[in-house]
């Protein structure tokens, strides 16, 4: 699985392995963080006690099994005395929660200005609920091992922090309304789905837009793809497909990727149109 820029090439691409990087820094922490740990003359089970996690999961975060949040680190820098050394490791360590090829999109995702998404193929990671996200990882082929689904649902959840962020950014979302009607993860998981989108399209800094599937016209059937105005000003362009991703940067491709999804918004039903289908689909759930 690759991430790519406009320059990369396919060979280039695909000799990359997505648990290289994770492997790397995730190691390089867990050792860091034993070795603190035995300097400071605590088994795991007394620093579980002081940072508030069980003896099991501070073995997995020194053995590079289990990426550690934030909070933890934070906290571990703090009980090991150890000045910084592993909140420097901080971000590198939040960034490898996330299979390689969403890596730069998700810290671009983080500290976005404004994100327009367009999707055809699930609910967008930003409007999962947690069951329903789950029930995506799980359905994926070849499958998952469990611990791996319990990372990336968990950085999904994470993902969703941008809805605390103040400013609070701008974000569109235009859904295939095929999307809202597949009962991913069963009826029940897909209906409290759907209210999540209602609630959170009702929000004053987003709109949710519904394509319906009897609209004759279609302005991107190439794929989905998200663009995002960075806190930098600078725009980009994200696209996925089969796991292979691409960030555009060029001004050539992220104008057609604006037009395109400005025609795909003026297609679609209208926010307020939208919010009436999704209820009429809840009913249906």
């Amino acid at each position: 699985m690759t991430t790519r820029n406009e320059t990369d090439t396919d060979a280039d691409a695909g000799e990359r392995s997505e648990d290289e990087p994770v492997s790397g820094v995730v190691a390089a922490f867990g050792r860091q963080l034993k070795l603190l740990r035995t300097r400071a003359g605590l088994d795991r089970t007394e620093f579980g006690k002081r940072v508030g996690y069980a003896a099991q999961s501070i073995a997995s975060f020194e053995q590079g099994r289990r990426i550690p949040q934030p909070v933890f680190i934070d906290r571990a820098d703090e009980v090991l005395d150890a000045g910084g050394v592993l909140k420097a490791l901080k971000e590198e360590v939040a960034r490898a929660q996330y299979p390689a090829f969403f890596r730069d999109a998700a810290r671009l995702e983080a500290k976005a200005a404004a994100l327009n998404v367009y999707a055809m193929y699930a609910v967008p990671g930003l409007l999962q609920t947690e069951e329903y996200a789950q029930a995506v990882f799980q359905m994926q082929r070849p499958l998952l091992d469990d611990d791996v689904i319990a990372q990336r649902l968990e950085a999904r959840m994470v993902r969703q922090n941008i809805f605390d962020r103040s400013p609070a950014p701008l974000m569109s979302f235009v859904i295939e309304e095929s999307v809202l009607r597949r009962p991913i993860g069963g009826r029940k998981v897909m209906r409290v789905t759907l209210e999540q989108v209602l609630l959170t399209g009702q929000l004053r800094n987003i709109e949710v837009q519904v394509m319906p599937i009897a609209r004759e016209d279609h302005a991107a059937l190439g794929g989905p793809f998200t663009l995002i105005d960075t806190h930098k000003g600078d725009r980009i362009a994200y696209a996925e497909v089969q796991s292979d991703s691409r960030l555009y940067t060029s001004q050539a491709k992220i104008r057609e990727l604006e037009a395109r999804y400005g025609i795909l918004r003026s297609q679609a039903l209208t926010p307020k149109e939208s919010s009436m289908l999704i209820m009429e689909l809840m009913g249906e759930a």
